[in-house]
């Protein structure tokens, strides 16, 4: 049957789905060239929508349609250049968070999306959240770790965390909590060595390795050195000051602690010597005056029979008598 403008009836809705399925070009855009019910114009405005939302199906948002047209396909052009506009704006905020955080290091920065809603609003907020966690355990573990690097032990990480984060969290907590104990420790054993002079402590910092092993044994190891030393150097100048004469320092040591150690063990040798000089002395002196110590001649002595002077007796000294010398 054909109308009296000469064309050939519209075929029915129900037929199209099966028609311009094979040419790859879409079930829209087969019907829009075999219904020739449409105008020239309207199929342009047709063609253009359809080659548009292929576009943004692609990722491409640079297409914007005409609004000049009335009607149907005016609103249809007005609600896709809203859409795209919409979809634009959001990977621009995206990308410019993105890069702000995870390139330039830019922390703090949100995403400014305005009137969306539904999905887009979703996918702004989720991007938002993000950015505001990375930028909260970012400045957390930066202040902690500033704190420790000027010596300040006192501060944790406290922000929320999960997966890697949580770990590097924890790791860094642990890190302060055994700088902690390495420095408690170090200070009590020199407060107790340096200032109480309570010898023969040793730091105790269990579960460290590393260079805070290191740090810890050389600790013990000068407090040891140092305890045997000063013990050593005690015990020989209490028995040269209680008279024994016999014992030497004998504990490795360099430095001035080494000359410490010569120059007692030399105070050593020079009592020794002069104790064996005195003891020779009066040997001698008992084998050329037997029964006492020799006397030089003085007022108190008379000369005797042989021609040598000799003491009077005693009693003649004290009283003055005639026999005491002019």
């Amino acid at each position: 049957m054909v109308r009296q403008s000469g064309r050939p009836d519209r075929k029915k809705p129900g037929n199209r789905s099966s028609r311009g399925g094979g040419n790859g070009r879409g079930f829209e855009a087969a019907t829009l060239e075999e219904d020739e019910g449409l105008g020239p114009e309207t199929e342009t405005q047709a063609r253009e929508l359809l080659e548009a939302l292929e576009a943004v199906r692609r990722g491409d948002l640079t297409k914007r349609l005409r609004k000049e047209t009335a009607g149907v396909f005016g609103e249809l052009a007005e609600s896709y250049n809203g859409m795209v506009d919409s979809l634009s704006l959001f990977g621009a905020e995206v990308t410019r968070v993105a890069r702000e955080v995870g390139t330039e290091g830019k922390l703090g920065g949100q995403a400014e999306v305005p009137d969306v809603s539904g999905t887009w609003k979703e996918l702004t907020e989720n991007v938002n959240t993000m950015a505001a966690n990375l930028t909260n355990q970012v400045r957390n573990i930066a202040q902690v770790t500033t704190a420790v690097a000027n010596g300040d032990l006192s501060q944790k990480i406290t922000v929320e965390a999960q997966g890697e984060v949580l770990e590097l969290r924890n790791t860094i907590n642990a890190m302060v909590d055994s700088l902690n104990l390495f420095g408690a420790e170090v200070t009590r054993v020199a407060r107790e060595v340096g200032t109480e002079g309570k010898l023969g402590g040793q730091a105790e910092v269990p579960g460290v390795s590393g260079t805070w092993k290191e740090l810890t044994d050389n600790v013990n190891t000068m407090a040891a050195n140092l305890t045997n030393q000063v013990r050593n150097i005690a015990q020989v100048t209490t028995a040269v000051a209680n008279g024994d004469l016999s014992q030497k320092i004998t504990v490795d040591a360099q430095g001035e602690v080494l000359e410490l150690r010569n120059t007692i063990n030399a105070m050593g040798w020079t009592g020794r010597g002069a104790g064996r000089l005195r003891y020779l002395e009066g040997t001698d002196r008992e084998r050329q005056h037997p029964g006492g110590e020799p006397h030089e001649p003085g007022p108190q002595h008379r000369p005797g029979d042989d021609g040598r002077r000799q003491r009077r007796p005693l009693a003649e000294d004290h009283r003055g008598g005639p026999g005491r010398d002019p």
